[in-house]
């Protein structure tokens, strides 16, 4: 198991009316939330770091990333498989 630190945190009522519906694991549910907004803002420098050094992503690589991520249609006319 990997260390953990006790912590307060003060949300709304209604949400934690509606976690205490979702889960008894209030702390594991919690901690998997703020993972995720980590790996998302991590994501989102490594973006703007990319694109300050190569660039801003043309229409077509933003339409692949998009095919790939939500498997919608990729419209670049490309039909290579990832």
């Amino acid at each position: 198991m990997a260390d953990t630190v006790r912590i307060t945190v003060t949300l709304p009522s209604d949400q934690v009316a509606e976690l205490r519906k979702l889960t008894d694991n209030i702390s594991g549910y919690v901690a998997e939330a703020v993972a995720r907004q980590l790996r998302h803002e991590l994501l989102g420098a490594d973006l703007l770091r990319y694109q300050q050094e190569h660039g801003e992503f043309t229409e077509e690589e933003l339409a692949q990333a998009r095919s790939r991520i939500f498997g919608a249609p990729d419209t670049s006319g490309s039909s290579s498989a990832a």
